[in-house]
């Protein structure tokens, strides 16, 4: 395997491990509810608090990266969230919780910028969607496994003891980043081996310290950015509303026990892995077909949306738990089929020394959905003691999110060149 898929893979466990750390609160929520008498609408407050922390440093975090370079990024925002989920288990009132949340929240926020930016170094662009793809896909994985890890240890040893073990793995996860990994291939001794020329030169040919040709408030303005992040907001919308409160749902709403919510809420995680593996490269094969790279990229994001928001929203008014896991699982395989294509638009569409500033802004307007869904979910469970109303609020988001897309993200302008994948990338344009 060439060392650049090693790079990949360590980014894949450090993207299980921060959905494994994110969900635990999700699938301890009832308990830690019990222990410290919160309502619903207390409970969506602090789901809502890690994004607080979460969307200001999506765009800190990947600004960070540009200036510092994103192995640094990691090894700070990884340690910092791993012994603030760590501190979870020390939490005894709302207040200390809120405040772990926020910085716990703010220590993840780097986490996929860093990713775009790092796959952007070490490969070819007809790889680096594909690369994402399988990085991101260990995000559903670590939920996926949350159910029943953060389930049965919290069972036999109560809910503190998970926070505290899953923030010794991300520490450990820390270790091996900070030995094993560069920014750059050319930095990195263990890549220099048989089989890595070619992507050693395509790094010396595209220099370490590139300047930027364009402002950062330049790809700010653009249109296809503003749109790709209301669409990743709209596919946001509905994994934080599922990520925080279908462990709740399926308890409160269709009285499972945890250990049956814990088993059960696994099946759409597992879909939604296969959804973001997937992603990528279905991507670049309709583009392969039609010959033409914005086409493929709004196909992915348009037809996902639309599909994750009509399932979301008859999720809510299915008759049984059958209904409504299956309907879910269709929802987040479908809206993770979108995620890869998100950055792929920023791979496609920003020069590399301003991938993470650009990046890190999508991400911050993205995430803004984990303040809003949770509390908004809270809040409405609060209100009407049902859940229907916020599944069909999800679907919404979503299919605004599509809209977008489809009306917003245009042809490349006279103005740009056609590069890579036929995507626009801007010119400077005279002073």
């Amino acid at each position: 395997m060439k060392y650049r898929w090693f790079v990949v893979f360590m980014l894949f466990l450090a993207c299980a491990i921060s959905y494994l750390d994110r969900a635990a609160l999700s699938v301890a929520a009832p308990l830690i509810a019990k222990d410290l008498q919160l309502d619903a609408a207390h409970l969506g407050i602090v789901f809502s608090a890690f994004f607080v922390g979460y969307s200001l440093f999506c765009f800190i975090g990947g600004y960070a990266a540009d200036r510092f370079g994103a192995k640094r990024v990691l090894v700070v925002a990884i340690g910092l969230w791993s012994i603030f989920c760590g501190l979870t288990a020390t939490a005894t009132s709302l207040a200390g919780l809120l405040v772990i949340r926020v910085v716990f929240g703010a220590g993840e926020g780097p986490l996929a910028t860093c990713t775009n930016k790092i796959v952007s170094n070490w490969f070819e662009r007809k790889e680096q969607t594909t690369a994402v793809g399988f990085a991101n896909s260990g995000l559903q994985l670590g939920a996926a496994l949350a159910g029943p890890i953060v389930g049965l240890m919290a069972l036999h040893w109560g809910w503190r003891i998970p926070f505290i073990v899953i923030g010794v793995v991300g520490l450990l996860w820390v270790i091996m980043w900070s030995i094993f990994s560069t920014d750059r291939p050319e930095h990195n001794r263990w890549a220099r081996g048989a089989g890595s020329a070619a992507m050693l030169a395509r790094a010396e040919n595209t220099g370490s310290e590139a300047k930027p040709r364009m402002s950062l408030g330049f790809y700010l303005k653009s249109p296809t950015i503003w749109a790709t992040s209301l669409a990743y907001f709209g596919y946001a919308y509905i994994l934080y509303f599922f990520l925080s409160w279908f462990p709740s749902y399926l308890m409160m709403e269709r009285h499972l026990s945890l250990s049956s919510m814990s088993i059960v809420n696994v099946i759409p995680w597992v879909l939604g892995f296969a959804g973001i593996a997937l992603g990528g490269l279905t991507s670049d094969m309709i583009f392969r077909w039609t010959g033409n790279a914005l086409k493929s990229r709004k196909i992915v994001i348009v037809g996902g949306l639309l599909v994750a928001a009509a399932c979301v929203a008859c999720a809510g008014t299915a008759t049984s738990v059958g209904a409504a896991v299956a309907l879910m699982g269709i929802t987040v395989f479908f809206m993770n089929l979108t995620l890869s294509v998100y950055w792929a638009i920023i791979l496609d569409t920003v020069e590399p020394a301003r991938m993470g500033g650009v990046g890190g802004f999508m991400h911050l307007l993205a995430n803004t959905a984990g303040i809003l869904a949770p509390i908004l979910t809270g809040f409405l469970v609060q209100w009407t003691h049902v859940f229907t109303s916020a599944f069909m609020l999800s679907g919404g988001v979503a299919l605004a999110g599509a809209i977008a897309v489809a009306v917003f993200v245009n042809a490349p302008r006279a103005d740009v060149e056609v590069r890579g994948h036929g995507a626009e990338i801007p010119q400077p344009q005279a002073e």
